[in-house]
């Protein structure tokens, strides 16, 4: 399976804000504490989400070949007053049209400054959209509601993931993925529910566990390296997809109900405590 294209991450941008805007105005408390970030309370997280939307817009728009300061970025912080469920909303509505305007304008191959290993648009698309994705999920778990995204966007942000762990670890701005190496240790990702299909979120066409998605990560003397198909491995992480990219995250435990670790328990753990941004 290849990455989604641009107007796919457009797209998904779009949907996932207009989600987090309706949990945000449909009466949850947002003043509560978000238990997967708990420096944050929901409304924390929210400005987080919409700000960094707007700094990836204003990067995109701008073409921008440096960093931009939050400072610099119009309508970063969001709206004065606290716990307005409606300017909060409309502000991260808007926040939301501003980001997605700016890249489909721009197109994926536009050279814009990042930080991680491509230098363009496109870079931007698919960062903002599992930003979102995944923040969004910490919103919902917030509020208790349950929380699906569609197939082909939890694969694409388990191998975003990757990559971005990967060029931390190569670049070696982050120490603790540095870590991450050791010849015959392996991690496998298998999803028991469904292979990922651009519209397999909203089918009811069921896909043989044995037909399902999967990812294994080899470690090296030099590191790891990581490939998509189904292998045995050291330790195996299995459930539905959803569920496997939350736990990936640190969004969920290990013993979450529906996820199951088979073989050594202790190398899923050494990995989840050393992954990182950088």
């Amino acid at each position: 399976m290849t990455s989604p294209a641009h107007e796919r991450y457009c797209d998904e941008i779009a949907h996932q804000v207009r989600q987090l805007r309706d949990l945000v105005v449909s009466g949850t408390d947002l003043c509560a504490t978000v238990p997967t970030c708990p420096d944050w309370s929901l409304e924390d997280l929210v400005r987080h989400t919409g700000g960094a939307l707007r700094w990836a817009a204003l990067l995109v728009r701008t073409r921008a070949r440096e960093d931009v300061p939050d400072e610099r970025v119009p309508g970063a912080a969001g709206p004065d007053a606290r716990n307005d469920a409606g300017a909060l909303g409309a502000w991260l509505a808007e926040s939301g049209d501003t980001v997605v305007g700016a890249l489909r304008e721009a197109g994926p191959d536009a050279k814009v400054w990042s930080w991680g290993p491509r230098h363009d648009a496109g870079f931007w698309a698919r960062r903002m959209t599992h930003e979102v994705t995944v923040h969004r999920a910490d919103a919902v778990l917030t509020a208790g509601r349950p929380y699906r995204v569609a197939p082909d966007v939890a694969a694409d942000a388990i191998d975003e993931w990757l990559e971005l762990v990967r060029f931390a670890q190569r670049t070696g701005t982050d120490p603790e993925a540095g870590e991450l190496r050791g010849p015959g240790l392996s991690i496998h990702l298998h999803a028991t529910d469904a292979a990922p299909g651009p519209n397999a979120e909203r089918s009811e066409v069921g896909v043989p566990p044995a037909e399902g998605w999967g990812r294994t990560i080899e470690f090296g003397e030099d590191g790891f390296t990581w490939r998509r198909g189904h292998e045995k491995a050291t330790v195996a992480l299995r459930g539905p997809l959803t569920d496997v990219l939350l736990a990936f995250y640190r969004r969920l435990p290990l013993d979450a109900p529906g996820l199951e670790v088979l073989g050594e328990r202790e190398l899923l753990e050494f990995w989840l405590e050393r992954t990182s941004f950088g």
